[in-house]
């Protein structure tokens, strides 16, 4: 079952190798990467082109500079998986990520898609608001806690959500002048589209 990463990045050339990394050591072994260069100018393009040149797995996208909302969706075109899972260039994918989340929705065809859980790094510094926003990420374990606290905040980390590619291509992202990831999930909610979570600590999700 072919799952696409998609990637948007920007200046990352400082995280992105370790971050293409953990994409290629992926124990679920169909998948494409989708990666969109938002018209970089630190090397990141460079770097993402070696890694395609090394795997065939990976397909880069070179674009000028237009933002996050834009450079989403151009990859998103691009992605033939039958899941989409998102990915930050400055995360670290635990090895079993995709397998986990793919299984879970296999499992769950009523889920139009699922996050999971996250550890923030580098421990040290976090501040306490971050520390108290990943204990409550990490305590939502079922669809039934997402809905019920969709309010409190975002309920699901951008770069861990998977979604099923026709329901990621439908809804697409929205520039509404707020967090493209929290619109997103509103506009599905709003759609009558259920949303799950993998009860595992599958991404590193860096505070930069």
């Amino acid at each position: 079952m072919l799952v696409s990463v998609l990637l948007p990045v920007y200046n990352a050339a400082a995280t992105l190798p370790v971050a293409l990394e953990s994409i290629r050591r992926q124990r679920h072994g169909e998948l494409e990467c989708v990666a969109l260069d938002d018209g970089s100018s630190d090397g990141s393009l460079a770097l993402l082109e070696r890694a395609a040149r090394e795997d065939a797995r990976f397909k880069v996208i070179a674009c000028e500079h237009r933002g996050i909302v834009v450079a989403l969706n151009t990859g998103l075109e691009h992605c033939h998986g039958e899941y989409v899972a998102r990915m930050d260039a400055d995360d670290i994918m635990h090895s079993q990520r995709l397998g986990a989340q793919c299984a879970w929705l296999a499992a769950h065809p009523e889920l139009a898609g699922v996050g999971c859980h996250v550890r923030s790094f580098p421990r040290r510094g976090l501040s306490e608001r971050r520390l108290e926003y990943e204990r409550w990420l990490n305590s939502l374990a079922a669809p039934e806690d997402i809905a019920r606290d969709f309010w409190v905040e975002c309920p699901l980390a951008h770069p861990t959500l998977m979604l099923r590619r026709a329901v990621f291509q439908r809804f697409a992202y929205s520039d509404a002048g707020w967090p493209e990831d929290y619109d997103l999930l509103a506009r599905l909610r709003e759609a009558g589209q259920t949303l799950g979570i993998v009860p595992r600590r599958l991404l590193g999700w860096r505070d930069s």
